[in-house]
């Protein structure tokens, strides 16, 4: 059931931003740039999704657990530093530059956008970086024994 659970939201979400224009980075990229062609419309898109999420975590925080599952997985760190600071510049250079993020450049992808198989490409490359950037790093903070 959990699975069928994901699956139902994955494609209500997939279809909210095919709804709303959130897969059409020439719409994401007239909102991200301000100028004389600056499309407002996404804000009313990013506006509703706060509202939602706002309501939604009002009533899953009166849950004792979620439908299909023993507990909630919620992030434990609430600490706002550097590797936060920096995935969050780093996704919105991305999104500034494509005008696609990882869920619609997915949507993209299906439909043969060649400049979302380019952004999956880098996003994967750059997952890729960060996951031996961190075993460098964790392998450095252990003592020699």
């Amino acid at each position: 059931m959990k699975n069928i659970a994901a699956l139902i939201g994955g494609m209500v979400f997939g279809a909210g931003l095919v709804f709303a224009g959130m897969t059409d980075p020439n719409k994401v990229l007239a909102f991200l740039t301000l100028n004389q062609n600056w499309d407002p419309t996404l804000i009313f898109v990013l506006g509703s999704a706060v509202v939602v999420a706002t309501l939604g975590f009002m009533l899953v925080s009166k849950r004792v657990a979620p439908l299909f599952d023993t507990e909630f997985h919620a992030p434990s760190n609430t600490v706002v530093d550097r590797r936060l600071l920096g995935g969050a510049a780093v996704f919105g250079l991305g999104w500034g530059m494509t005008g696609y993020c990882p869920g619609p450049a997915l949507v993209g992808l299906m439909t043969l956008d060649v400049r979302a198989a380019v952004f999956i490409a880098a996003f994967v490359a750059g997952v890729i970086v960060y996951e031996k950037w961190g075993q460098i790093s964790a392998s450095r903070a252990q003592p020699d024994g």
